[in-house]
């Protein structure tokens, strides 16, 4: 990898880790300072607890006391395990838990995102992989990536490795990363079609015929697996993640569907602005999501096409009101590289989707500190 491409990124990422981390910061410190409740005294408590907020919770007992679940409400076996085993394997280190939630994911952010640039040199040119690396940086959503106890971080790192020694050639090890990454997040089916698709693309590129070792991408789906048969040891409910996601509100149906719930909240004349700008703005996002995903299977192929197919399929039909699409389409990771490759002749549309991401990076990282739900 070119060092002027990386040392560029590098620099962008920097930028923006700095620039969110004090705008988490100034959040924190209005909120504390308005909950007296919750004293905060330091100033890297106020950092800190400026990336903490909503599902970071959940993720803190997960570590601190292990999983539960009650039928019926929500419950911890909503969140996969890998992230929490992270940070509970950095509070071993000395960090309380809060500082390794946001240590695992400041790692694991910038880190995905240098890796996606290596990635997409093997697909285009140098330069157009810069400017899909900048579209993603700088993606309003991707503040999840710089600090958020979140585990988007982790789980975008994973994917990416696993993709990125699929094109070097390493099958071992890109399924040994989809069998974690299927064990941090609940899209498996992603992970194991896409690294599959891409696999068997990958023999016929090279014009070398298909053995059964490439089918070997199926065994990704083990960490999937194995999280199912602990919640079946545990709780005699294998399927206890899909029972907890309902008691949020997200039980399936035709009107989950149609989006109904959507359309209610939008045009209600009782809800405030903020929450129709929110769910209009992840519906958009949504919308644009599936607008690249065939032009991501005629310009990347069948197996980047087939996982950002399901990865943005499998939230988008789940959903009652499309919340949380934003943060989850960091993951469909090969879109910013179509968005690139769209964009090749348009620089003008490109600086500016740019420009309103970096301001909304620093927008929307002070409004999840102030305690705003975000996704």
């Amino acid at each position: 990898m070119s060092r002027s491409a990386s040392r560029t990124l590098a620099l962008v990422i920097l930028a923006a880790v700095l620039a969110c981390a004090v705008s988490a910061g100034l959040g924190a410190w209005r909120f504390h300072h308005k909950n007296p409740q919750n004293p905060v005294v330091r100033l890297d408590e106020y950092v800190v607890m400026g990336w903490v907020g909503w599902d970071s919770s959940w993720y803190m007992r997960i570590a601190e006391e292990g999983y539960r679940f009650t039928p019926g409400e929500q419950s911890s076996v909503a969140f996969f395990p890998v992230y929490p085993l992270a940070i509970r394997a950095v509070e071993v280190l000395g960090p309380n838990v809060y500082q390794a939630g946001v240590l695992v994911t400041l790692l694991c952010g910038p880190l995905a995102l240098m890796l996606f640039l290596r990635w997409a040199r093997f697909r285009v040119e140098e330069p157009l992989a810069l400017q899909a690396a900048l579209l993603l940086a700088l993606y309003p959503f991707t503040f999840f990536l710089y600090g958020v106890m979140y585990s988007d971080a982790l789980f975008l790192l994973l994917v990416v490795g696993a993709f990125l020694l699929l094109e070097k050639g390493h099958l071992g090890p890109a399924v040994l990363l989809g069998v974690v990454a299927t064990a941090a997040r609940p899209v498996a089916p992603a992970v194991v079609l896409g690294l599959l698709a891409r696999r068997l693309e990958w023999k016929r590129e090279r014009g070398e015929r298909w053995t059964a070792l490439d089918f070997l991408p199926l065994l990704s789906a083990l960490g999937f697996i194995l999280y199912m048969l602990y919640l079946d040891q545990r709780f005699d409910a294998p399927f206890a993640f899909v029972e907890a996601q309902a008691a949020w509100g997200q039980e399936q149906g035709w009107r989950s569907w149609l989006k109904l719930s959507w359309f209610k909240t939008v045009f209600s004349p009782d809800s405030n602005r903020e929450t129709i700008v929110r769910l209009c703005v992840h519906a958009l996002l949504t919308l644009g999501a599936l607008a690249l995903v065939w032009p991501t299977f005629k310009r990347l192929g069948w197996g980047y096409g087939v996982y950002c197919a399901v990865l943005v399929g499998i939230p988008t039909v789940s959903t009652k009101d499309f919340m949380g699409m934003g943060r989850y389409l960091i993951s469909a990771f090969p879109l910013f590289l179509t968005l690139a490759l769209l964009l090749r002749e348009h620089p003008r549309v490109r600086h500016g989707l740019l420009a309103v991401g970096a301001v909304s990076l620093v927008f929307l990282t002070a409004a999840f500190a102030l305690d705003h739900y975000i996704s």
